[in-house]
């Protein structure tokens, strides 16, 4: 394959167009023979970093470096083969691009991929890759998995270092990788933590049942079995309400904070520029231009005082929470921007709490709704990363 052309199809609109990135991986490396695909948002040395939004890309420079988390891959020995789409500047979760168009959800045809990690989604779990980069911040890499059908690893916040990357909101921003498989997932991440610390499996297992709360019914149903079979794994099994209040309110702190860190990540960008914004996006915008200070004061100590409880639930050090990934399984493409809002905050209120808390969270594709993949996800402590590896392994061992 030469770096001005790529020699496979791109059926599912995964992969930008305006892009011909390609570093092939170094020869012998324990990642040789493997593909992935990186999130428009991660710099490769000499293109453009596009962002999911023309008017970004028409007014930056070509890279003067390659991210680290690509460069590492590509040291191992895996080919990096192209870039994908995004929501624009990573501010959306459904992966509706106005600009590039939709990347279609291969597990679920005519419904969204999710995003902001959209194209990566797509990529891996059509097949076009064996693994792909994406960005987590308000969950960016659990919903896409999720609504895919894949394994989606947000890591610990700082587990993986941000350089080469547009950032949005750098106290919440992760970078994580799908796959289809655990054992892919484990060979990833063997790379990418690269730390000798022993996976010491969890001996309590926290299903949140505020979390199950939020979700459907019918996913609730789904997911089910693999939570046994989970409990059957580790043994003691203990049900809490993790929020004091509610998740939701957690989740409104998170998007006060997140919301003010995006908004001076480009608030100079945009008022030069006064790019092209689908209306979500915009309003995003418009809504975080208008926080004030204090609202972020009242935001950042409720984000203290969840940092607190949920080191209550981990006191122990050997256990792993339990939740679903999502409310429900992907909605329909084109649904109507109202119910779009709603349903991202009931999710929002679940991915709020590896947010807030800046731990590790795994999504697991282990149901489906009606035919629609829907994950389970494992929450574990800071640094814990592996542990969760090891466990979603097991599970897909023991399933």
């Amino acid at each position: 394959m030469s770096q001005s052309s790529r020699s496979f199809d791109d059926p599912f609109n995964a992969f930008c167009k305006d892009s011909d990135a390609y570093l092939p991986g170094a020869p012998n490396g324990a990642l040789s023979g493997l593909t992935f695909a990186a999130k428009d948002i991660l710099e490769v040395v000499g293109h453009v970093t596009g962002g999911g939004n023309p008017d970004w890309k028409a007014t930056h420079q070509p890279a003067t470096r390659t991210a680290w988390v690509v460069q590492t891959l590509v040291d191992a020995g895996a080919t990096m083969v192209g870039k994908t789409i995004t929501d624009e500047l990573t501010r959306g979760i459904f992966g509706e691009n106005a600009h590039y168009g939709t990347p279609t959800n291969p597990r679920a045809p005519g419904r969204v991929p999710g995003g902001s990690s959209s194209g990566s989604a797509a990529a891996t779990a059509g097949g076009l890759v064996d693994f792909a980069l994406g960005s987590d911040t308000g969950g960016s890499v659990r919903v896409p998995a999720s609504f895919c059908g894949l394994y989606g690893l947000r890591p610990t916040h700082g587990r993986i270092p941000l350089d080469g990357i547009l950032l949005q909101a750098p106290s919440y921003d992760t970078i994580g990788w799908f796959a289809r498989d655990a054992e892919t997932l484990a060979r990833g991440g063997a790379v990418l933590l690269a730390q000798d610390t022993a996976a010491e499996r969890p001996t309590i297992l926290v299903v949140a049942q505020d979390a199950f709360n939020l979700a459907t019914p019918q996913v609730v149903d789904a997911l089910r079995p693999a939570v046994d079979m989970l409990a059957s794994l580790i043994g003691q099994v203990s049900r809490q309400m993790l929020a004091p209040v509610s998740l939701t309110k957690w989740s409104e702190h998170q998007q006060v904070l997140q919301s003010r860190e995006a908004w001076e990540s480009v608030r100079d960008w945009i008022d030069q520029v006064n790019p092209r914004f689908s209306f979500e996006v915009s309003d995003r915008y418009v809504m975080a231009k208008s926080i004030t200070d204090s609202q972020v004061a009242t935001a950042q100590a409720g984000r203290d005082a969840i940092a607190t409880r949920v080191d209550e639930v981990f006191a122990d050090g050997a256990t792993v929470v339990c939740l679903p990934s999502t409310v429900a399984p992907a909605p329909p493409i084109g649904q109507k921007v109202s119910e779009r809002h709603a349903l991202r905050l009931r999710n929002s209120a679940l991915t709020s709490i590896a947010g807030n808390t800046g731990r590790p969270q795994l999504t697991l594709p282990v149901a489906e709704v009606d035919g629609l993949p829907v994950g389970l996800s494992l929450l574990g402590n800071r640094g814990s990363d592996e542990i969760l590896i090891a466990l979603a392994r097991e599970l897909a061992e023991a399933m």
